[in-house]
Order: structure tokens, then sequence, then C-alpha cells
């Protein structure tokens, strides 16, 4: 017959130790702790959001400016080759809704999205178009903006400047910024002869999820490789250095030379120099 004694734990306990309080989890609790764990694992890798820094500017782009009466979107007309400034909002929409707002906007066709390339060991990046033959933005020493060249140089290259509000101005190769100018008959056009940033000078841009996340990752590996060496003398003599019967020995001086050797970019020389005073052998 089955005994219907409780199981007895066989967890190691000592007479004397006072039992410890397990802390009971609220449902909610445990809910949001795991939600938050998964935030961005279920986050789809291509929602747009915004850039917290000019590093994440990357891949598919999407560029916006809050012109006023109606905020405008840059594209591009693989047909004439040309940069078409978009007007949101100026035509009604057939059911009468409130259009949703300037930072809750995604692209709705391919002509309004930018690929954003970084130029290797450069702040600067390229902004070609996502449609056609695939032209770069390129701006003159005259400020004339225009996407005609096959090929990038000095006057393709963008320095992306994100400011404190998360909008973003964009620096050409003449320190002049991209803005927004309206011309005759109330149309806008691009240029690239400013000299400050102001109103016309802030775009909204958004990225996709998934080069955001690419960009933490290689931040991440950055951090790792400047990390400094560790200093593990026991490990060094072990590797290094043989001793009769196993017998591990490590110098009894001071480490504060260790570390100074650290800081000097020459702490194998120094751990090399502390073992050669510990050697035994008068013919070495």
């Amino acid at each position: 017959m089955m005994s219907t004694n409780k199981v007895r734990s066989t967890k190691l306990t000592f007479k004397g130790d006072k039992p410890k309080k397990k802390r009971k989890r609220e449902v909610g609790e445990i809910g949001s702790s795991r939600k938050s764990r998964r935030k961005d694992d279920n986050e789809d890798p291509e929602t747009w959001v915004l850039p917290e820094n000019a590093n994440e500017i990357r891949g598919p782009t999407f560029l916006m400016h809050p012109s006023d009466p109606y905020p405008i979107s840059i594209n591009f007309n693989s047909t004439t080759n040309r940069i078409v400034i978009h007007f949101f909002d100026k035509e009604k929409l057939e059911d009468d809704t409130e259009p949703p707002s300037l930072l809750d906007r995604t692209p709705t066709d391919v002509s309004q999205v930018w690929v954003t390339t970084r130029v290797a060991g450069s702040s600067t990046v390229n902004l070609r178009t996502g449609t056609g033959e695939g032209k770069f933005l390129s701006c003159d020493a005259h400020g004339i903006v225009s996407v005609d060249r096959d090929a990038r140089g000095p006057q393709e290259e963008w320095t992306p400047v994100v400011l404190p509000d998360g909008m973003v101005a964009f620096m050409n190769v003449y320190e002049k910024y991209l803005s927004i100018d309206e011309i005759a008959g109330g149309a806008m056009q691009l240029r690239g002869d400013s000299d400050e940033v102001g109103f016309r000078e802030r775009f909204w841009v958004k990225i996709q999820s998934k080069y955001k996340k690419e960009a933490h990752e290689e931040e991440k590996k950055k951090e790792g490789a400047a990390e400094k060496p560790k200093i593990n003398e026991e490990s060094s003599n072990r590797l290094y250095q043989t001793w009769g019967a196993g017998r591990l020995v490590i110098s009894t001086d001071d480490k504060k030379e260790l570390k100074n050797a650290r800081k000097e970019g020459r702490l194998a020389e120094a751990l090399l120099d502390r073992r050669s005073k510990l050697k035994s052998d008068r013919f070495c």
C-alpha cells in the first residue's frame, strides 16, 4: 500500500538554519517580467521605428518633414529620375476619418523608401533610391540636390545628426544642411545650402527595427573588444612555466606594476619579466 506521507526534501540543511521565506509573485508581475524580456524578440523585424543615434540609420529608410499645412515625404520617381515631394493629407480620405499622426505613418509605396548604406570607418552615409537603377542622392557646391549618380563620391556623402527631440539633420560634404525650400507657385524642393539647423532642416527618419538591433550588436562587440585585458598571473605561469610535480609558483612582488603595464600596453612583457625572476636554474 502506497504511503500517504509527504516526500521529505533531500536538500542539505544544518541545525539552527532559519527557514527562508519564498516570495510569492503576483500573476500580473510574472506576465510583465516575461513581456519585458521577450518584447524585442516578438517584435516584427520589419517594424518601422525611430533611430536613437546616427549609427542606427541604415537599411531601408523613410524620410518625412512636418511641413505646414501638410507634412511631406521625400519620394523618388523612377520614370523621370527625379525627387518627388509628396504631400500627406492633401487629398481627403474617402471615409472622412482622421489621418494618422506623422510619427505613426509608414511607407505605403516603394517610391517612399530609400536605402541607407554606411561608409566603412566613417560617420557618413549614402542615400540610394529603393526603386529603379539605384541612384544616389547628391548635392553640389551650389546646393542643388539631385538623384542622377550611379556611383558614390564625396558629393553623395551625408552625415546624419540626431537632434535632442529625435529629429535628424543631414550635413553634406560642404558642411551645409539638407532642407525643404518653397519655390514659386507654392511648390517644394530639396536644397543643400543651409548654414544652420532650423525647422526646414529637421526631418523625421524611420528605419526597420532589425537594423536598429544590428547596430546595437555592433556596439556591444566594439565594447567587448575595447575591454582591458585581465591580469591573471596564475594562469599565465601555468601556461608558460613548468615546475616539478605540477607545482605553481607566483611572484610575491607588488601587482601595481602589472596595472601600470596594462595601462601602457605592455602587460605581456611585464608578466614575462616576473616569470624570469622566478627561475631557479643557475645556468639560465
